[in-house]
């Protein structure tokens, strides 16, 4: 059940982990979404939400897409950013058959911020907070847990943004430059079809 601060629980997260595993094994068998009603009415609340794929027990990246901002219901999301991990493209397609060695991540988003420049150590805290980046028609998003992985200080976390989104790493200083921020509530399998947990990031 969802507390008052709109934050979800594990029980909540094991739904999500199998709709998107669901919707991945569907999507290989026949090249289309999966649909299947929701369990709970918050399910249907329009959220951003990110799909990670990775190997086990070695945790390479296999795949990471999402829906950043609250544009359709959350249950419909998981399985856009399912079907869409599976198949990103900077990595090989992922088959059922390798979905039996993969750890499914999902990371549920606050609605983004703009972040003002003038006091950005203050607005922004690693650990916490995901960094969208944009310019004109070019945008770049890195979840919070990214920073902490990579043990980047807030400086390279701009300047990695900045290159996810085909920019100059010093491009977030420029005038017409937005930031947003963004927090998330992240949950993984601790192996393959294994028991749910919620991630706590550790600050740097």
């Amino acid at each position: 059940m969802k507390s008052e601060k709109g934050l979800f629980k594990v029980t909540d997260a094991k739904h999500f982990i199998k709709l998107a595993r669901k919707a991945i094994e569907y999507f290989n068998l026949t090249g289309l979404p999966y649909s299947e009603k929701a369990p709970k009415e918050e399910y249907m609340e329009r959220r951003g939400v990110f799909v990670t794929l990775h190997s086990f027990p070695n945790e390479e990246l296999r795949g990471c897409i999402g829906v950043p901002y609250p544009i359709m219901p959350l249950w419909k999301a998981i399985v856009e950013a399912a079907m869409g991990a599976c198949r990103d493209p900077r990595f090989k397609a992922v088959s059922n058959e390798e979905m039996e060695n993969i750890i499914v991540e999902i990371s549920i988003m606050t609605r983004p911020e703009k972040v003002n420049k003038d006091y950005i150590e203050k607005e922004i805290e690693i650990g916490k907070h995901g960094l969208i980046i944009k310019k004109g028609s070019n945008s770049g998003l890195l979840l919070p847990q990214v920073p902490v992985e990579y043990n980047w200080n807030l400086e390279t976390f701009l300047e990695q943004t900045c290159l996810k989104a085909g920019l100059f790493p010093k491009a977030w200083r420029a005038g017409e430059t937005e930031i947003y921020r963004f927090g998330a509530q992240i949950f993984k399998e601790e192996k393959p079809n294994g028991k749910v947990i919620e991630v706590k990031l550790l600050k740097c």
